[in-house]
């Protein structure tokens, strides 16, 4: 979520990719087909950027259901007109607005592929709508840059394909959801279609935002962990006595010092303390966003609770990240007792070589469109997203496909309209070519 920057080097890709000696010197040339897209998204610019304008200024933060849905509504709409076969799966039992599913068929045995995006936003539209001044290429908005611009170059690469005849023979999903911002809970429920599809696809494309030099095989996973450390109550006079031990916050602060001393290094690996409560009484509610703590200076504390994430780039790494966490707070200072548990969130989107065959598909559409080349965007720098749930079960999947911007996540948030049409024939280039392979993944009979 992420505007993407300056490459850096990739620790955990490893000479991973060697990705400059892997892309072909001779780029193969657009065909006549691929340069009539091309044509087709530079004549359709303006139309695209009042759509765009018209979403954002619809407000859809993620709680905010009714707005969520008339989002929904706008690109399902579009996407009926294209011959996408579109529903709208509710999610009243997560408490969430739910997701649009859009599913057309094309020629049998060849790939499927399945493009994702969101509809909500962090930030509602109503205080922070779409502006743009003048013939500037820089718009504000909620959502303009994560990720309706993404959404909006999603739905105009499928409309270019259409318009050069390249969509009647392409076998394309589309998923939308509707709570990526704050995924419903459980999981297992909120995010069954997206990972049915993922199961029935062999290519996965997300357009988050991207910018034009980088695109991403690899994102990181962001999960939780809480934990809670009790002692004895007493005098502060006491306190490093056996009677009386050293009290939670003394324990909690040894074992966040802990995690600080044996498990920063690995760049991939991060870990937060978020928020820390400590006292007489102290208390996280069910979310861990807002605490309440009592005490007395005068008092050993016996109680302490902190809520922390923990984001890795594979399952083996978050595993050995969380035995050497639980070993940690297993080594109790005298008179206290401390308990961490975890849970999975967003899982990673580990780097694969099927991932970085998408990618030099996506560099030579590029190349073809006189853009040059793409390369690996840094995962230390990318938080987490929907994608990852589908990466581990198909060949291939790329993110960062979507508008050029920043300031996600607050009411700063730009997208750089001058992006539209390049990611919008780069995606229209790469989803025609991909979609000409042969399928490998196994169709029900």
């Amino acid at each position: 979520m992420l505007r993407p920057g300056s490459l850096r080097p990739l620790v955990a890709l490893s000479a991973g990719l060697a990705f400059a000696a892997s892309v072909s010197a001779q780029t193969p040339r657009l065909s006549a087909a691929e340069s009539r897209m091309r044509d087709w998204v530079r004549s359709h610019h303006a139309e695209q950027t009042r759509y765009l304008a018209r979403v954002v200024n619809i407000p859809s933060g993620t709680m905010n259901f009714a707005g969520v849905r008339r989002v929904g509504d706008v690109f399902r709409k579009s996407l009926d007109s294209l011959g996408f076969t579109t529903r709208w799966v509710a999610q009243d039992s997560v408490h969430r607005a739910g997701h649009l599913v859009a599913v057309r068929r094309g020629r049998p045995g060849t790939a499927r592929l399945l493009l994702l995006g969101h509809l909500d936003t962090v930030f509602e539209g109503d205080e922070f709508g779409w502006r743009r001044e003048g013939n500037d290429s820089i718009a504000h908005g909620a959502g303009a840059h994560d990720m309706k611009g993404g959404n909006v170059i999603l739905l105009y690469a499928l409309r270019a394909m259409a318009a050069a005849g390249e969509l009647e023979r392409a076998n394309v999903t589309v998923v939308l959801t509707g709570d990526e911002e704050e995924a419903g809970d459980p999981h297992s429920v909120s995010r069954r279609d997206l990972v049915d599809a993922g199961r029935a696809a062999d290519v996965a494309l997300s357009f988050e935002g991207g910018g034009g030099k980088t695109a991403v095989i690899a994102r990181r996973s962001a999960g939780t962990w809480r934990l809670e450390v009790t002692g004895r109550q007493g005098h502060s006079a006491g306190v490093f006595r056996d009677s009386a031990g050293y009290g939670a916050i003394y324990e909690m602060a040894r074992i966040l010092d802990g995690f600080r001393t044996r498990l920063v290094g690995p760049p991939t690996l991060t870990f937060n303390p978020g928020i820390v409560v400590g006292g007489t009484e102290a208390t996280l509610d069910s979310a861990g966003f807002r605490g309440t703590a009592a005490g007395k200076t005068n008092i050993i504390a016996p109680r302490a609770v902190v809520q922390g994430d923990l984001r890795t780039l594979s399952d083996a790494e978050r595993e050995s990240a969380r035995r050497t966490m639980r070993e940690i707070v297993s080594r109790s200072l005298p008179g206290t007792r401390a308990t961490i548990t975890f849970d999975d969130g967003y899982p990673s989107m580990a780097p694969t070589p099927g991932n970085t065959r998408i990618l030099r598909h996506y560099s030579a559409a590029s190349q073809a469109l006189g853009y040059g080349a793409v390369g690996p965007y840094d995962p230390i720098k990318r938080g987490a997203g929907d994608i990852s749930f589908v990466a581990p079960l198909v060949p291939g999947a790329l993110d960062g496909l979507g508008a050029a911007g920043g300031g996600d996540h607050s009411p700063e948030e730009v997208v750089n309209l001058n992006s539209l049409v390049p990611q919008t024939e780069r995606a229209a280039v790469l989803m025609s070519r991909l979609a000409r392979e042969k399928g490998s993944v196994p169709r029900p009979t």
